[in-house]
């Protein structure tokens, strides 16, 4: 069963941001994960949202892969470098089974 990472994000750092984004993408791949939406706007017909967020969402094969990307090697310094660039909520949700 699939699964998705699910990002709210606003940028606080630019210039680091660029460098989380590029290396994210990288291990993104090489863990088997594949963008959904990325930086997308939602449109929002409930709820408060505030308009300097943005949406990520990455599909990944399994929980247990997207799991093993999140607490990688690979991935750590583009989660390191997230902590300051990024005012981020993380969601980690399991797609249907077929």
């Amino acid at each position: 069963m699939s699964a998705f990472v699910i990002s709210e994000v606003r940028i606080v750092d630019t210039q680091a941001a660029k460098r989380y984004m590029a290396l994210a993408e990288a291990s993104i791949a090489r863990h088997g994960g594949r963008y959904v939406a990325r930086a997308a706007v939602p449109d929002v017909p409930e709820g408060d949202w505030d308009e300097g967020r943005r949406i990520v969402i990455v599909e990944f094969p399994t929980m247990a892969k997207l799991k093993e990307w999140h607490t990688s090697d690979d991935y750590a310094e583009a989660l390191a470098i997230s902590k300051t660039a990024l005012d981020r909520r993380l969601l980690f949700v399991p797609g249907l089974d077929d």
